[in-house]
């Protein structure tokens, strides 16, 4: 059969693949999408979404033992896990469907299978050649699993979605978004949740006061923080518990289930690179230029195949702005990459947008001003849980621009949306100053640091 020609084909049904495919076939050019999976990617079925379903199901969890607070008398009968499984998966499927009409609104074909490089044009898929005068990889990435004695008795948070029924005892193993979000998830839902963190803290990335905010609001929510622990091996008990051997704060720990949050890879090696003489690092990682392209003319790479924030919107912002530059006449169309904001679904959340006050000191030196906040929100004037409402700004120069934010606590994800517009357009801290705060809110101190 001879080959099928495209002007692109985006390798990944994900965040990336899609907006770069639907953006260039809204353009007039001919698109095809590859896809072995579900659509919608890590973000759809494994990551963002069925997460954030299960974040509010913790929420809720709280918010039941708030109640009592404001005059509630609550019979709590218990959780029904199962019950909310079916649905969020329900839910999932839906929107595997709606990506499924979406590309067929758009003109998009979808090709089922693997996809593999026989040259830097030209791809197969189940024995047949497809071409295309641009090819973009936005393949995501998958959860590591160390390699140890027994880390096959562990899931991923792949598996966490799996899951029939609430653990009575967790071990998580990682200190990033993933594990900070799941421990909270499970300890609010009924699961005796102990974190195991290879370093001293967790959120390396993030600005100190969030990391040791967050650890303080874990352990007073009954979660065991072990820091500097690492897992050495794992044995399955006789019982069916697993038997964590361990060296640092713990030797030993038993539990029901254990979870493997210590990174992601990017899904690159199955893909013949080689062949199309794409530079690949030993990680997998593929480098590419503010532009998104590879070392090979008309191969691109996008969201988590590369170095970048490893975001759902980056993804898609990067894969729309792709499209612009090739088939939309934006020669100069990419996306930057700074002040981009991000949210941590964890017990509080986490907002976070810009420099941290380290990183701002290290690039600007002493002109370097931090104001910060920290309060109980007026929700928690009746509750017998006080967590506290912890803000930061990072500010730089006489004029005092604003190059960071960061907030933990009640409502800091919906709040840093319209934040991170104003810093991203340069806001002064005198800005925020003149702004009307409203009143009563949390994000009202956001304007009225001093």
């Amino acid at each position: 059969m001879a080959e099928q020609h495209y002007d692109l084909i985006a390798i990944g049904g994900g965040s990336g693949g899609l907006s770069v495919a639907e953006r260039a076939a809204r353009y007039g050019a001919r698109c095809a999408l590859i896809e072995s999976g579900r659509l919608g990617g890590t973000c759809v079925n494994v990551g963002c979404v069925p997460k954030k379903v299960m974040w509010y199901a913790a929420h809720l969890a709280h918010a039941l033992d708030d109640a009592p607070g404001y005059g509630f008398r609550l019979d709590y009968f218990g959780f029904d896990w199962k019950k909310l499984k079916n649905a969020r998966d329900s839910f999932i499927q839906g929107l595997n469907e709606w990506y499924l009409g979406y590309l067929q609104k758009a003109g998009v074909e979808l090709i089922h299978g693997l996809a593999r490089f026989i040259d830097a044009h030209t791809l197969e898929v189940d024995g047949i050649q497809y071409s295309a005068d641009h090819i973009v990889i936005a393949t995501g990435g998958r959860p590591q699993v160390p390699f140890l004695p027994g880390a096959e008795f562990g899931m991923t948070s792949d598996g966490f979605f799996t899951l029939q029924n609430c653990p009575p005892r967790t071990a998580l193993v990682g200190s990033g978004y993933i594990a900070v979000e799941l421990a909270g998830m499970l300890n609010a839902l009924g699961s005796e949740v102990t974190l195991l963190v290879r370093k001293d803290h967790v959120l390396r990335s993030f600005d100190a006061m969030l990391r040791e905010q967050l650890i303080e609001r874990l352990r007073e929510d009954g979660i065991t923080v072990l820091t500097e622990t690492q897992v050495r091996a794992v044995a399955r008990l006789a019982n069916g518990a697993l038997s964590l051997h361990c060296q640092g704060q713990a030797s030993v720990l038993h539990v029901d289930t254990l979870i493997w949050a210590i990174g992601r890879e990017p899904n690159t090696d199955a893909l013949s690179l080689a062949a199309a003489g794409v530079a690949v690092q030993p990680n997998g990682v593929i480098p590419v230029d503010p532009f998104q392209s590879t070392n090979i003319p008309g191969i691109y790479a996008i969201g988590d195949v590369t170095e970048r924030f490893h975001l759902t919107p980056v993804a898609i912002a990067a894969g729309r702005r792709l499209a612009d530059r090739l088939f939309g006449g934006q020669p100069d169309r990419c996306l930057p990459y700074e002040n981009i904001p991000t949210v941590v679904f964890s017990h509080p959340p986490i907002g976070t947008v810009g420099l941290t006050e380290e990183e701002a000191r290290s690039q600007y030196g002493d002109v370097v001003k931090i104001y910060q906040t920290r309060f109980r929100p007026m929700y928690h004037a009746f509750t017998t849980r006080q967590p506290p409402m912890v803000m930061k700004l990072v500010c730089v120069g006489p004029e005092e621009k604003i190059v960071g934010g960061h907030l933990i606590g009640e409502g800091a994800d919906e709040m840093l949306q319209g934040f991170a517009v104003a810093i991203r357009m340069g806001a002064t801290k005198r800005d925020f100053d003149d702004t009307v705060a409203i009143h009563p809110t949390s994000a009202e101190e956001m304007v009225t640091m001093r």
